[in-house]
């Protein structure tokens, strides 16, 4: 049974396996060879599978689409992915992807509002006279 994982810029998984492991919304499931045609969704997970070797591989998946085709081919779509033989140094490179997503983000956000502020002030001195300063409302 082949195993391909894909995310929109790379083949992550290319490997003939006889054993998937993931988890959807229902829970954990396994897929061996000659399994019944399926389609599922992935939550957030850790996809696992054996090599000829009987080896355990390990992919991390944020969410994606599952399909199992004539019990020989296993396509996993998903947004990312990271691959690691060893399950210690995944949870690191997964933690370190978050890290660097959520610097990412933020920077992105401190820009927009950067942005957001200077379109408030280009209104602002398009709508307000040059010769009128800026006032509060008395209350009434």
């Amino acid at each position: 049974m082949r195993l391909l994982v894909i995310t929109p810029t790379e083949i992550a998984v290319d490997h003939e396996t006889g054993y998937v492991r993931a988890e959807d919304s229902s829970g954990a499931f396994g897929i061996a060879s000659g399994h019944t045609d399926l389609l599922t969704t992935l939550e957030i997970c850790v996809v696992r599978w054996r090599d000829r070797h009987n080896t355990e591989h390990y992919v991390a998946v944020r969410g994606g689409v599952l399909r199992v085709t004539a019990g020989r081919l296993v396509e996993i779509a998903t947004r990312e992915a990271i691959v690691s033989d060893d399950l210690a140094r995944l949870r690191d490179r997964v933690l370190a992807a978050m890290r660097k997503t959520l610097e990412a983000e933020l920077s992105a956000r401190a820009g927009a509002l950067r942005l957001e502020h200077a379109a408030i002030r280009q209104i602002h001195r398009y709508l307000r006279p040059a010769d009128q300063p800026l006032r509060a409302k008395a209350a009434d």
